[in-house]
């Protein structure tokens, strides 16, 4: 199989698994070749995401890594899959790659939770929303550019949607739901949206008010895509030149740790509710 020139996220993320299982064992890139009938070359190039691994070429490495996390095997095995391509790759080309893993990592993911703070979450936003935030971008997007990214944010929230809808627990703090973007209208029928939302099975909402204080993180937005298990969550973090994704132990460690605090000072769901609705009326 070729090598690909711009591996996504996710790819690169089995790859660094690779790595992780390959390093643990104290196994040389040499060794690995040699195990798995491939030049060194390949390897390195297995492990940083531009060429693939089968998975029966993974269960063989892990195998002589002496692995015995069979749940951690097999979720890897899984990723490495030949995969259909995805609804997102329309926009390969279009849009910037980061946006295209945003999708493909909620797309896989088991549950979402998230935490925001200024914006309504994207999963959950209306279109005229949205598009208020996008013409807020500096510098200014081409309306072309704005009909392209609206059009790729409707359509991430199929997963919330779709046959076997992925579980979305959403944090929100009170200055997000009292955020104008659009203006009064758009901004009510945001929150009666986002109302409508939370009757679904899959989506909880809890808000955070004012007078809860002060809380733990940097302002940011944080979404925490769970894995098939723990060890292959991702956190997705907005920054001003586009997300960034962080799978570190210790880095998973940490925002566990703050959507845990957020998740006990948050007021209940049902709470939450009443909360939006007076806010709502309002407007």
């Amino acid at each position: 199989m070729a090598a690909r020139t711009s591996p996504t996220e996710r790819q690169k993320r089995l790859g660094a698994e690779v790595r992780k299982l390959r390093t643990a064992a104290g196994m040389t890139g040499e060794r690995a070749a040699g195990l798995l009938g491939v030049d060194r070359g390949k390897i390195s190039n297995i492990e940083s995401g531009t060429r693939a691994i089968s998975a029966e070429r993974l269960r063989t490495l892990a195998c002589n890594c002496d692995c015995d996390d069979e749940a951690y095997v097999d979720a890897l095995a899984e990723m490495a899959q030949p995969a259909e391509r995805g609804w997102w790759e329309r926009y390969r080309g279009s849009l910037p790659a980061g946006l295209l893993d945003i999708a493909e990592l909620e797309h896989h993911a088991v549950r979402l939770r998230t935490v925001h703070l200024i914006h309504m979450p994207g999963l959950l936003q209306t279109g005229d929303c949205a598009q208020a935030i996008f013409k807020a971008a500096l510098p200014p997007l081409p309306e072309h550019e704005i009909a392209l990214r609206l059009a790729h944010r409707l359509e991430r929230q199929r997963v919330l949607e779709r046959d076997n809808p992925t579980e979305y627990v959403g944090i929100l703090h009170e200055s997000a739901l009292r955020m104008q973007f659009g203006g009064r209208k758009v901004a009510r029928a945001q929150l009666e949206h986002i109302l409508a939302m939370t009757e679904r099975p899959n989506v909880s909402l809890r808000v955070i008010p004012f007078d809860a204080g002060s809380f733990p993180g940097a302002g940011q937005t944080v979404v925490y895509m769970e894995g098939p298990v723990p060890r292959l969550d991702t956190v997705q973090i907005d920054s001003a030149h586009g997300p960034e994704f962080l799978n570190e132990d210790a880095q998973l460690s940490k925002y566990r740790a703050q959507l845990a605090w957020m998740e006990q000072h948050a007021l209940p769901p049902a709470d939450s509710y009443t909360f939006i609705q007076g806010i709502a009326t309002q407007l």
